[in-house]
């Protein structure tokens, strides 16, 4: 079995970071946890109305490191500005926005996941990282977790850690790797579980509402979530999966539910913006 590599702490983020610029790619700094910053006071809770460098009316325009990917940057004069002096002071290491860069990265957590990319997957350039590897590939495409055990999609709207320049050529975005993101339709419900479908106002009430059987199912995912020691991507998005296929189609869960799902995600590291895009893979995958 490949013995997990390790990743030394980038001694200069900035230095890094500008290097990359130089070669077009987008870069932001990753705190403790390989996590983005979080946003400032002003851009708290989405307040400002956007992110930045998003081409959409009311984007944020704060100079600070906000909005996760979002504010990866090629600009010279943002990387040393004294807006994200204090974050690179803080950064362990630099993150990048792949499809920014027009590339896609094959996230590979674990050597089952090698071995596997060996055989279904062109080669191309490749880095290690601290359990698996990293398989970039020139072209962008939407991003997806857990597309198979140990196997993420970073590219578009998505941020992965820079550990170095790899080795090999870099090949061409596969149609093997676009097919990763494609979800098989769900199979259809037995016709018989559709009594416990709400029909609308005086219908029967939905046996998921007792409170011991929808808590027990939140509760379970909390932990799941929270006991997670690796793969937190990957974990995150099967616990709402789960969560999903027993309350999606019942109207049992809130608000307050998925808020509780989320808080556990985002302390183990996930920002909102995975934990939003984990809840929307989910969903599709099971036709919600």
């Amino acid at each position: 079995m490949t013995q997990p590599t390790t990743i030394r702490r980038v001694r200069d983020p900035q230095r890094t970071a500008l290097s990359l610029v130089a070669s077009g790619i987008p870069v932001l700094p990753l705190r403790r946890g390989k996590v983005p910053f979080g946003n400032c006071p002003a851009c708290a809770g989405n307040a400002c109305g956007g992110r930045p460098n998003m081409k959409t009316p009311g984007s944020c325009r704060c100079p600070g490191v906000c909005h996760a990917w979002a504010a990866a940057t090629t600009d010279p004069a943002v990387i040393v500005s004294p807006e994200w002096a204090a974050a690179w002071r803080r950064a362990v290491c630099v993150g990048y926005h792949p499809g920014g860069a027009g590339l896609t990265v094959v996230d590979l957590d674990d050597a089952d996941a090698i071995a596997w990319a060996r055989t279904a997957l062109p080669a191309t350039r490749t880095v290690p990282t601290t359990r698996g590897e990293h398989w970039i590939y020139r072209g962008a495409m939407r991003s997806v977790n857990a597309v198979r055990p140990g196997v993420d999609i970073k590219s578009a709207m998505a941020y992965a850690r820079y550990l170095g320049p790899g080795t090999g050529p870099m090949a061409d975005l596969p149609d093997a790797v676009r097919a990763l993101a494609v979800k098989e339709p769900p199979p259809a419900r037995p016709a018989a579980r559709a009594a416990v479908v709400p029909t609308g106002a005086g219908g029967g009430e939905c046996p998921h509402r007792t409170p011991v059987y929808l808590a027990r199912g939140i509760a379970m995912a909390e932990q799941r979530i929270t006991e997670a020691s690796s793969a937190v991507h990957a974990t995150v998005y099967r616990a709402f999966l789960a969560v999903l296929s027993r309350h999606g189609r019942c109207g049992c869960l809130t608000d307050a539910h998925v808020a509780r799902l989320f808080a556990a995600a985002q302390a183990k590291g996930e920002t909102a913006r995975h934990c939003a895009d984990a809840w929307a893979n989910a969903r599709t995958r099971l036709g919600l």
